[in-house]
């Protein structure tokens, strides 16, 4: 099953998150290689510098999502304020199975 996971990043925390960068993305790829990643990226400010993320990963229950989330860097690095945990249903526009 699929789960968003929508963080919000600490208030001017933006040099964690780009300082840290490097490491997630390489988490993110290993998600995706593990095909656990259906899709991520940053929420943006007014002034278009990221400020949260959403991610939605793939995981046989709420314990595993919230473990996924865990292990993240940017969780790790401190970066977020708050997580939000929400099993998902992809209705519209999801890709082909390949």
């Amino acid at each position: 099953m699929l789960f968003a996971l929508i963080c919000k990043d600490k208030p001017g925390s933006l040099q964690v998150r780009l300082d840290t960068r490097p490491e997630h993305v390489a988490f993110l790829e290993g998600l995706n290689g593990d095909k656990k990643l259906a899709f991520a990226g940053p929420f943006l400010d007014a002034e278009g510098k990221p400020n949260g993320s959403l991610v939605v990963v793939e995981a046989p229950d709420l314990a595993a999502a919230q473990a996924l989330s865990a292990a993240d860097p940017y969780a790790r690095a401190g970066l977020f304020e708050s997580v939000e945990i929400r099993q998902w249903n992809w209705t519209f526009n999801k890709p082909a199975a390949s």
